[in-house]
């Protein structure tokens, strides 16, 4: 699932705030706090209280949902279709990073990260449904399945009929829902000639322009030269948007100079060795393997 095209395409049109990708969201860069955490407790709710405690708090799923809606139109490009895979990518991720599940044990024969399981750590309810419902499967499988099975799993991307029941049905309207819910997003009905669809448009700017500006100084401002010492929430945040091809987003408002650099430290992250990456002490070995699917 090689996401690197979307890297080199720039839309040369300027968009103003109200346009694709001219906005932010929320959750403040948290790499000092997460670096002081000892390391027997990182991967247990990493970062689930990070930031303002007064901020709108979303999940990887959401904040990559926000980068892609158009913000006037309120829904993902009809040419996108890789943020479906993306955001089951975000679900294991958030389930690793809360503590839920992690990667089998290596054994004396070291293998990759493909090749190893996803198994269950905790079966602790979340209090997110699209969790709890991703939870419920991974706990119910028997042998367990690897992170590259469980995204096409929990995609619907599978030729085996009986994997089929663990697809997540509806979950980019489940997402836009819940951001509803939380006061940024609004719920309307468009006509497109042949039929009715409900969109999204943004309602709360303040929120989707610090999502942007958080993404946008992790790769300029803030920028930390080794991944084992940045933020997982806005490590992944990075590489499943752009697996999801919505980094374009918060990277267009940038001037020429500032985005060639965005971008060229988006690659270094791409271009990492993650088996070498999830070997290392304290890794979070879920992180990486999940991007190694999406690098495929």
């Amino acid at each position: 699932m090689n996401r690197s095209d979307g890297l080199v395409r720039r839309a040369v049109k300027t968009r103003d705030n109200g346009a694709e990708g001219g906005a932010s969201g929320l959750n403040a860069n948290t790499s000092d706090d997460d670096n002081s955490l000892n390391n027997s407790n990182r991967d247990q709710e990493d970062n689930i209280d990070d930031g303002d405690s007064k901020q709108t708090r979303l999940t990887l799923m959401e904040e990559v949902l926000l980068l892609g809606l158009k913000d006037k139109e309120g829904y993902t490009s009809f040419w996108n279709d890789c943020i479906s895979s993306g955001l089951r990518g975000c679900i294991l991720i958030e389930l690793g990073l809360r503590g839920r599940v992690m990667m089998e044990k290596t054994g004396m024969r070291r293998r990759g990260l493909c090749s190893r399981k996803l198994v269950l750590k905790s079966d602790q309810p979340t209090g997110d449904v699209l969790l709890d419902e991703a939870l419920k499967h991974i706990k119910e499988t028997d042998p367990p399945e690897t992170v590259q099975s469980w995204i096409e799993y929990l995609s619907g991307e599978t030729w085996n009929p009986l994997k089929l029941r663990y697809q997540l049905k509806n979950v980019r309207e489940r997402l836009a829902k819940n951001l509803v819910e939380k006061g940024v997003l609004t719920t309307e009905k468009q006509n497109f000639l042949l039929f009715d669809m409900t969109t999204h448009p943004l309602s709360d700017n303040v929120v989707k322009c610090r999502l942007v500006k958080k993404i946008q100084d992790a790769v300029l401002s803030k920028w930390i030269n080794d991944p084992q010492r940045m933020d997982r929430r806005i490590l992944a945040l990075i590489c499943l948007a752009h697996a999801s091809d919505v980094i374009e987003n918060a990277f267009a408002p940038l001037n020429d100079d500032d985005y060639e650099l965005a971008m060229k430290r988006v690659r270094e992250l791409l271009d990492l060795d993650f088996e070498a990456e999830a070997a290392k002490p304290n890794a979070n070995e879920i992180l990486w393997a999940v991007f190694m699917a999406f690098s495929k």
